[in-house]
């Protein structure tokens, strides 16, 4: 029986990942605290037979929060709390990387004393912000100023530092689903008429600047980038989604950033262009897709070349040996719902292995 591509090594200058069955980053909520504990390391160490985990999003800072029960990395107990879970992936032979996540404008005022949440623009959208009382619609952010737009990216990169500090093997910008890079990228978010809005030169910048930042803690090859043209989550859009995102990969290629994880639907509706196959050609690092994809479309998507890894979401929550069902080609167990985003063990580290 030839093997799986999805479960061949893949070895750069720096890593060997295991297998290209990665485990996507997943928001759910069991931080109370802010911090990571001892059962988000069991979480993760019952995942390590990913070839690489790149964690839930955790925050750059204070003013980075919007979702309730989520973790950061910008405290010395943050930094503790993650130190374990990089422990107990490693001890387990697992590759694991930090998500940075600044939600922007996709926040609320509970998170922030009463305060607005910041955002490129003072623009209003339709989305939902998860605080502590639950869901509640999102309220008309503030723009940041030029003097903020620097801190926030000097917060990037003292949580990379914290990243390397608590043990992980590098880190990923979250320049996806509607949160703060994408915001300053998109120009249905971003109206500035400064040096970060207007031509995609300028509404590029932030992303480009806050991976520099990571770079400079990490260098290239330990950065992930992730963006998502095609996911209107939070209310996000663009008048040239395919120049505009284009031109970012271009500036990722030209920065030699070591991956690009691509959200972008393993089917798009029909007169939909796919845009992973154009960001494919233009990129020289490890190009990851991710959003739909199953046993069969992950391996058609790297026997076809289009990726070199594929990111695993869902099944992971409740197949933790997601590559080795892969292998026998077994039922998935399914996962439940209810328990995402809510509780403790349940949905979380009770869903068993195979046998």
């Amino acid at each position: 029986m030839t093997e799986l591509k999805l479960l061949t090594p893949l070895k750069t200058d720096t890593f060997e990942f295991k297998n290209r069955v990665w485990m996507a980053p997943m928001t759910r909520a069991r931080s109370p605290n802010r911090e990571a504990n001892d059962l988000t390391a069991l979480y993760y160490a019952q995942r390590s037979a990913a070839g690489l985990i790149i964690s839930e999003g955790t925050q750059i800072s204070e003013q980075a929060i919007g979702w309730t029960n989520t973790p950061g990395i910008h405290t010395t107990e943050q930094i503790e709390g993650w130190r374990k879970v990089t422990r107990a992936v490693h001890d387990a032979g697992g590759l694991i990387f930090a998500q940075l996540w600044h939600t922007g404008r996709a926040s609320h005022p509970d998170f922030h004393g009463g305060a607005l949440p910041v955002a490129p623009s003072e623009v209003p959208f339709n989305s939902q912000a998860f605080t502590p009382e639950g869901p509640k619609p999102t309220v008309t952010p503030r723009a940041l100023t030029l003097d903020e737009i620097q801190s926030t990216i000097r917060d990037y990169e003292a949580a990379a530092r914290a990243a390397k500090a608590a043990g992980f093997d590098g880190v990923e910008v979250h320049g996806a689903n509607g949160y703060l890079p994408a915001q300053f990228l998109e120009d249905g978010s971003n109206k500035r008429t400064d040096a970060y809005g207007g031509p995609i030169e300028n509404r590029a910048r932030f992303l480009l600047e806050a991976t520099d930042a990571a770079i400079r803690v990490f260098g290239e090859a330990r950065v992930s980038v992730r963006l998502s043209p095609r996911v209107p989550y939070n209310d996000m859009g663009d008048s040239d989604l395919e120049g505009t995102y284009m031109f970012a990969v271009e500036a990722l290629e030209a920065r030699k950033v070591g991956i690009l994880h691509f959200m972008e639907p393993a089917q798009l509706p029909e007169g939909l262009k796919l845009l992973a196959p154009e960001a494919r050609k233009r990129f020289s690092g490890l190009f990851v897709v991710n959003v739909g994809y199953d046993r069969e479309s992950g391996e058609r998507a790297i026997a076809t070349n289009l990726a070199d890894a594929v990111t695993f979401g869902t099944l992971f929550i409740s197949n933790p040996d997601l590559p080795e069902r892969f292998r026998q080609n077994a039922a998935l167990a399914p996962s439940d719902p209810s328990s995402y985003y809510v509780g403790d063990e349940r949905g979380y580290v009770d869903y068993p292995p195979l046998g």
